[in-house]
């Protein structure tokens, strides 16, 4: 299997992929690799990457070309790469999409063109329930999970009263209505931030008013980091805990944060300490090729390549057969590094999800998972969907 490097202009980056023969398989991958936000779009990719070359350039045993171009956070823009990859490459999977925004222009009209779309990432409540569809499956969780298993940590923690902030977008107001569906104290203020906002003066001036137990919050990308070094730069970290997603504590914003992080507690459904088999290679093989640790977002690429190696094999590297396309996915016959790991009737997980606590010692700052909280936990929205 002969390989290449294929640069986008679209991309500042270098992609690596197969080598297109006539039979392979067009995978459309639109993320996010500009803006401050960038790293997590580059994960993903990285992570699908690995997975492309744990099978020698193939997935399930398949030929395929990946085809990656940045959407800039910008809806319209990925809607753009969507259609052009359907009209002129005529891809029949697609994946990629961190943010949710992105996602509401772009799913709805990929599926309805009778493509698929596997999302690795953003998933959004509209998506899960009422607004759920056939072609749409999604490889990481429903927007609202690793929210709800920190209201469930912070109930049973005995917080009275909460303060809980997230940016003014689809998932940001998921996350706090995942919180709120398991949190039942007060709520001391429910504040939506800009998205991409780098500036929380205003929003910690009114924070230390409202005098709360605790604080909640989801900020991925730099935004996070931003909030984690002004709040402890406010001096309210010794003060009033602090908790959040996983999405506000991968390595690279623990990296980029540092200190100011260490004792916060987080919900995810993957860690790198997860003790199972593939998540051991998984980890080990992302380490020596990328000489970084990897993230949730990381994860979730590689879980989505291999949930899509899973459905090419059965059927022979055909995804115009949808129907049995759709079977296999369903199926989910691979061997998740989360362990545990199956769809619902509206195509999201159903899977453990844990909490994790910011550590330090010798080797560094990272996340050490210290409980699981539900397990084979389900979405909220599964029943509003007619699937």
């Amino acid at each position: 299997m002969k390989s290449k490097l294929l640069c986008s202009s679209l991309v500042a980056v270098s992609v690596f992929i197969a080598a297109p023969a006539s039979a392979a398989v067009k995978i459309g991958m639109i993320t996010t690799l500009t803006t401050k936000a960038g790293y997590l779009g580059e994960d993903i990719r990285d992570g699908f990457l690995l997975a492309i070359e744990q099978g020698g350039g193939q997935l399930g045993g398949v030929d395929v070309e990946l085809l990656v171009e940045d959407d800039g956070r910008k809806p319209g823009k990925g809607l753009q790469i969507s259609e052009r990859y359907i009209k002129s490459e005529k891809v029949k999977i697609m994946t990629g999409i961190v943010f949710s925004n992105v996602a509401m222009a772009v799913v709805p009209k990929v599926v309805a063109d009778d493509v698929f779309y596997i999302s690795p990432n953003a998933g959004p409540s509209a998506l899960a329930g009422k607004g759920c569809n056939k072609n749409y499956f999604n490889a990481a969780w429903q927007n609202d999970n690793l929210h709800e298993v920190m209201g469930q940590y912070v109930k049973d923690a005995g917080y009275a009263s909460v303060y809980i902030l997230a940016p003014n977008y689809p998932a940001g107001k998921d996350a706090l209505a995942g919180f709120k569906r398991y949190y039942k104290g007060k709520i001391a203020g429910e504040v939506y931030t800009r998205l991409g906002q780098s500036d929380y003066a205003a929003e910690l001036a009114n924070l230390r008013a409202a005098k709360p137990d605790a604080v909640f919050f989801f900020l991925p990308g730099g935004m996070g980091i931003n909030f984690l070094k002004q709040y402890a730069q406010a001096g309210l970290k010794q003060s009033i805990p602090v908790f959040g997603p996983a999405f506000s504590f991968d390595a690279r914003i623990l990296k980029a944060v540092g200190d100011a992080a260490v004792g916060v507690h987080n919900g995810s459904q993957w860690n790198f300490d997860l003790d199972n088999a593939a998540n051991r290679t998984f980890v080990s093989a992302f380490k020596a090729k990328y000489n970084r640790m990897p993230t949730l977002y990381a994860s979730q690429g590689y879980d989505t390549a291999n949930l899509i190696a899973s459905a090419l094999k059965a059927t022979s590297g055909d995804p115009s057969n949808m129907d049995a396309f759709r079977t296999a996915l369903e199926k989910a016959d691979f061997a998740s590094v989360r362990g545990s790991f199956r769809f619902g009737s509206n195509h999201h997980p159903i899977q453990d999800i844990y909490v994790r606590e910011v550590v330090k010692d010798s080797s560094g700052i990272y996340n050490k998972t210290v409980k699981k909280v539900f397990s084979d936990h389900a979405d909220a929205y599964a029943g509003d969907c007619s699937l």
